[in-house]
């Protein structure tokens, strides 16, 4: 008999042994990945049950949900595939999952000539509590901040209590006594206008003006009289030349006569 012939043979047994071993790792490798490859069929099944258009944030839910209910490690091709499959559209799938990297919540890694994509849920988890440890860091640092303005305020605070009631009174009086200064500062500007130093000043200036001007006049009329007499130069071509016109005169003489 066959169990008798087992018995007798050990090296059959243990032979008998492994082959069951092996058998039985296969079985449940394969089951394994067909509950992997179930839960993956299920959810883009479920993603892919509606048909309304989706916003970028369901599609951020849906793709980042393939990666966390899969747990698998896609190629861009892969997720591109599935993400499609789900209800996104695939011209947007590349750029979705560039925002949810840019996010931290995909990871991506070059490997030879591929990118390896993939997202675990602990990994959001992680980043959350990292958010939520800055947030109440910042919280501390803003409270800490709120108690130092407050104590310079209550500083700057002390010595100038109201106790007669008369500090608004004084604040009112100052800002009254400042728009007055003002308006005469003003009046007083205008009324340098008409001052007769200040006239006297401006006529003497004018006068400095007005010999300057005579004086530079004078020179270029000797110059034009040098080149009519003495280069024989026509008066037209000597004006071109000095850059004038014939109306050229005295500043005094082009002021009209009252």
């Amino acid at each position: 008999p066959l169990s008798s012939a087992i018995t007798t043979t050990p090296f059959l047994a243990a032979a008998l042994q492994s082959c069951s071993s092996i058998i039985t790792s296969i079985v449940y490798i394969a089951l394994k990945n067909a509950v992997l490859v179930f839960e993956k069929e299920k959810f883009i099944v479920k993603m892919a049950g509606g048909t309304k258009r989706m916003s970028a944030e369901e599609k951020r839910k849906t793709i980042l949900g393939i990666y966390h209910s899969t747990k698998q490690v896609y190629t861009e091709k892969e997720i591109m595939a599935l993400a499609t499959k789900a209800g996104v559209n695939s011209n947007t799938v590349a750029d979705i999952n560039q925002s949810l990297i840019d996010d931290g919540l995909v990871n991506k890694e070059k490997i030879g000539g591929s990118n390896y994509f993939w997202s675990f849920p602990a990994a959001r988890d992680r980043k959350m509590q990292l958010e939520h440890a800055k947030v109440k860091e910042d919280i501390q640092d803003l409270k800490q901040k709120v108690a130092e303005a407050s104590a310079k305020l209550a500083d700057a605070k002390r010595g100038r209590e109201d106790e007669d009631g008369e500090r608004a009174k004084k604040l009112q009086r100052l800002k009254d006594l400042a728009e007055e200064r003002k308006k005469a500062e003003a009046e007083l500007a205008t009324l340098k206008e008409n001052d007769p130093q200040a006239l006297a000043d401006l006529e003497m200036e004018l006068q400095l003006v007005k010999a300057a001007a005579n004086r530079w006049t004078d020179n270029i009329f000797t110059c034009k009289a040098y080149l009519v007499k003495k280069k024989n130069m026509g008066k037209k071509e000597a004006d071109a030349m000095l850059g004038i016109t014939s109306a050229f005169d005295y500043p005094e003489d082009k002021i009209p006569k009252k």
